[in-house]
């Protein structure tokens, strides 16, 4: 096997701990406070990246900690925004609506960078919203939906503030910093609400070990070793494939959706995909001659 087809059936897997962890991570929260939950996840795979990066993250600059600290802010409102959606709707439209991050990413963009955003932005935008409405049953957005579509704005700005940060500073040092962050204001905000407790369940010790080190640590090595050699296309459809694997977990897990709403998660993953990949199918302009 190829580098190229290792590191693509690498990242199919990861994509794949993604889809699974929605299941998961809404059973785990059943029996352990959620903000326990994502400190004890997320301290845990700070630790373990930190570890690995002890070079570059002691000989982050000032500024580097800033922009880790601003990365770990969205990244924070993403996972808690998306956890507490998981108590309140199905892991199938968790996972739809999270995945509507790359469609919001450029819309944030044109909206306060002034990034100039072309017609399929804008009709991927449109599609998106259309499949939101039809995935959410058509009576209106319910709290968790909601909370999933928080969830992928929070982790679209956390993009755009990681596209700054990384252009000056080393990615591994950054992904300590925010993860720090994230873990940190999660145990902290629990021990203020009182809901800091010990692990305890199956579920819950197996949900912490495959998101803190599968998902988390392992999940943002896996890609940046996939992009190494695979096409930016490639990579960006087959991440596209971690909402369908949500959606496949869930109806195994017993999600049941109408042909209504899958109808709808249809039309996101379109937008997803498209958004993506058509660009970068259409061929370079000829440079002027002369």
């Amino acid at each position: 096997m190829s580098q190229r087809h290792a590191a693509e059936a690498a990242l199919v897997g990861i994509a794949a701990v993604w889809g699974l962890t929605f299941v998961m991570v809404q059973n785990a929260v059943k029996h352990l406070h959620v903000l326990a939950f994502l400190g004890y996840r997320f301290t845990a795979a700070a630790i373990i990246v930190a570890v690995l990066f002890r070079r570059e993250l002691a000989r982050l600059p000032r500024d580097g900690w800033r922009a880790g600290l601003a990365m770990g802010v969205f990244l924070t409102g993403g996972y808690l925004s998306q956890t507490y959606a998981l108590e309140h709707t199905s892991a199938s439209n968790a996972g739809f609506i999270t995945g509507l991050f790359v469609v919001i990413t450029p819309v944030l963009g044109a909206i306060f960078l002034r990034d100039r955003v072309g017609t399929l932005a804008w009709a991927a935008a449109l599609l998106s919203a259309l499949g939101l409405y039809l995935l959410s049953g058509t009576n209106g957005l319910h709290y968790g939906d909601a909370l999933a579509l928080l969830c992928a704005a929070s982790f679209a700005a956390h993009i755009l503030v990681t596209s700054h940060g990384v252009r000056n500073h080393h990615l591994g040092a950054l992904l300590a910093v925010q993860l720090g962050t994230c873990g940190a204001a999660s145990l902290i905000a629990g021990a203020i609400a009182g809901q800091l407790e010990a692990p305890s369940g199956g579920q819950v010790w197996s949900a912490l070990l495959v998101t803190a080190l599968l998902a988390s640590a392992l999940g943002f090595f896996v890609q940046s070793y996939a992009q190494q050699h695979a096409s930016p296309a490639r990579t960006a459809l087959i991440l596209a494939s971690e909402p369908a694997f949500a959606g496949l977990f869930g109806y195994l897990h017993g999600d049941r959706l109408t042909a209504l709403n899958w109808f709808g998660a249809g039309l996101i993953l379109a937008a997803i995909v498209g958004i993506e990949v058509i660009p970068r199918l259409r061929p370079p302009r000829p440079l002027p001659e002369g």
